[in-house]
């Protein structure tokens, strides 16, 4: 890993640390802090010239920093890399922020993913790297400069059917934080993979197929979605199942849980069809408004580590929440990357 630099702003140090552990290359060194009337100092505190730098930062909200704090730190971070003569900046966003903003949905909304893209772009950033950006036709076409969109979709279908979903360089397991009770491999039969939305029915049947191919199974899972929509821009409510759930298992899969609203539809909608919600997965789960409440009737929550759950009431959580590690991933992405020449769309494979 010549010329190599690997940086994780604050709210993302910890998971920078794990996947600088991967890459067996310390996490660089750089400083911040914030004046205070909160305007926002970060530098490099080490030599950037004719490196290929790498900026860890996952941007979501938490108890320090809003989403435009850390959004503005990460503007200005990557400048102040390009003035110093930086050869390559890579954005890591597990979670990219303003990607569900990706079109007009009334007269005169924001595109949001395109102007995060311009401001990007603007500053220098050569290259992004995040994972389930919520459009990802929108995501690619809002950038000029290259972009990969990892898939959690295979670290998922790995954890549910109980199967080692892989080994550091070291060949440590990558174990979640904790094990799912009677795992998919146990009992294969009787399920259906549930998408809250007609979207979300490519993710679906791409999970789906990676169920199938763990479990040793051919056209026996089924897809169906939920046939929702949205009221002023958030409510949601919809109770018919396009697809056959009675008396299955289903998993509900989503990009992200935000409220939770959708998925406690999810639930009233299986239950009134005489199905079973088995698990809820997503990639992102953020947790905000009344998402404790919304999620009482999920008998298993299972969600990767691009934001830690720390708004869950964890006391309520115990033996039902599941949180996968991506930190592996990311670094197999980085090296892959850095190399010039590894492929993206073998390890998505």
């Amino acid at each position: 890993m010549n010329n190599f630099r690997l940086f994780g702003l604050e709210g993302s140090r910890k998971f920078a640390q794990r996947v600088a552990r991967y890459l067996d290359v310390p996490l660089a060194r750089h400083v911040e802090r914030f004046f205070e009337d909160r305007e926002t100092y970060v530098r490099s505190d080490v030599n950037v010239r004719a490196c290929d730098v790498y900026v860890i930062t996952s941007l979501f909200a938490d108890k320090d920093q809003s989403v435009p704090e850390k959004l503005a730190k990460l503007l200005f971070f990557v400048g102040s890399l390009v003035d110093a003569s930086a050869r390559r900046i890579t954005v890591v966003a597990p979670y990219l922020c303003y990607a569900r903003q990706d079109r007009k949905t009334e007269s005169r909304a924001p595109i949001s993913i395109k102007y995060l893209a311009k401001c990007l772009e603007a500053v220098g950033a050569d290259r992004v790297l995040t994972m389930d950006v919520h459009n990802l036709s929108a995501f690619q076409n809002a950038f000029r400069i290259p972009t990969d969109n990892l898939e959690a979709k295979n670290i998922l279908a790995d954890y549910l059917c109980g199967v080692d979903s892989g080994r550091d360089s070291d060949g440590i397991p990558q174990p979640a934080e904790t094990c799912i009770t009677e795992p998919l491999n146990r009992n294969p039969e009787n399920l259906v993979v549930l998408a809250p939305d007609s979207g979300g029915m490519g993710r679906a049947k791409r999970f789906r197929n990676a169920l199938e191919q763990r479990l040793q199974l051919r056209n026996q899972i089924e897809v169906a979605y939920l046939d929702k929509e949205r009221l002023n821009g958030s409510d949601v409510q919809g109770s018919k199942i396009v697809g056959n759930v009675k008396g299955k298992r289903v998993i509900v899969l989503d990009d992200m849980i935000s409220t939770g609203s959708t998925i406690k539809i999810c639930v009233e909608a299986v239950e009134k069809h005489k199905g079973e919600v088995w698990a809820a997965c997503a990639t992102h789960g953020l947790f905000v408004g009344k998402s404790n409440k919304n999620l009482d009737g999920v008998a298993r929550l299972v969600i990767t580590d691009t934001i830690r759950p720390f708004r869950l009431e964890t006391e309520k959580w115990d033996g039902r929440l599941f949180v996968i590690p991506t930190a592996m991933m990311f670094a197999q992405a980085i090296r892959r990357t850095h190399e010039e020449g590894g492929s993206i769309s073998d390890l998505l494979q």
